[in-house]
C-alpha cells in the first residue's frame, strides 16, 4: 500500500484508507520504509522492541490523519500550485471575456487594449491594482518559478531592453494577451523561452 503523494501532502486512495484504518485498529505496525518518506537508520525500525523514534511517530500520525480524511501540509508547502486564488481566477476570466478586442497602444479598456493595459484592466476588475507598464508590473509582482506557475499569474517576455510584453497565464502553456498593432486580444501559446512569471499580491 503506497499513499499518493504531492509535495508536502499525504493523500490516500479510498481502498488504501480503509485498509490503513483497519490496520491501525488491529494495532498493526506499518513499515517506515514503505509508508513514511523519512531516511532510514538503525534506530528507525518500527518493528524493533525499542520505543518508536519521535519522527516516525509524527509521520505515522500524519498518515493517520490522511487515512481518516484529513490533509497534512508541511510548513512552507504549497497545497496545490495550480489552484488560482479568487482574484487571479477572476482576472483570467475578465481577460478571456475581452477576446477579439482590438489592440491599441496605450489603451486600458474597456474596448481596446495594449498588452499591459489588458492585465491592468483585468486585475482592476478583480480588485487588485497594477502599475501601467509591463516593466512596472514585473517590478511589482512576486517572482514565481515555472514549475509553480498557475492560472492568473502574469507572464513577462524579456528582451535586451528589459520586459517588452506581458500576458495572463491561462494554463497549458498558453496566455491571454493583446499582442500588437493590427491584432486583438487572443489566446496564444507561449512562444519564447525568455519569459518569467509574476504573481499579483
Amino acid at each position: 500500500m503506497k499513499p499518493h503523494q504531492r509535495p508536502g501532502i499525504f493523500v490516500l486512495s479510498e481502498p488504501d484508507r480503509q485498509s490503513f484504518t483497519g490496520g491501525l485498529t488491529k494495532g498493526t505496525a506499518l513499515s517506515a520504509q514503505n509508508q513514511v518518506p523519512v531516511p532510514s537508520s538503525p534506530t528507525s525500525d518500527v518493528h524493533s522492541s525499542h520505543p518508536m523514534p519521535a519522527r516516525i511517530a509524527r509521520a505515522l500520525s500524519a498518515l493517520t490523519l490522511a487515512a481518516v480524511g484529513g490533509t497534512l501540509i508541511a510548513p512552507g508547502a504549497v497545497p496545490d500550485a495550480h489552484a488560482a486564488p479568487a482574484a487571479a481566477h477572476k482576472a483570467l476570466n475578465v481577460a478571456a471575456s475581452k477576446k477579439g478586442s482590438p489592440y491599441q497602444w496605450g489603451a486600458t479598456g474597456p474596448h481596446r487594449f495594449d498588452c499591459s493595459g489588458l492585465t491592468l484592466y483585468s486585475y482592476k476588475r478583480a480588485g487588485k491594482k497594477l502599475p501601467r507598464t509591463a516593466q512596472s508590473q514585473y517590478n511589482k509582482t512576486r517572482r514565481i518559478s515555472k514549475s509553480y506557475r498557475r492560472k492568473g499569474d502574469l507572464v513577462f517576455f524579456h528582451g535586451r531592453g528589459g520586459v517588452y510584453h506581458v500576458g495572463i497565464y491561462a494554463g497549458n502553456n498558453r496566455i491571454w494577451h493583446s499582442p500588437k498593432s493590427g491584432s486583438w486580444v487572443k489566446l496564444d501559446r507561449i512562444w519564447s523561452r525568455s519569459v518569467s512569471y509574476g504573481r499579483v499580491r
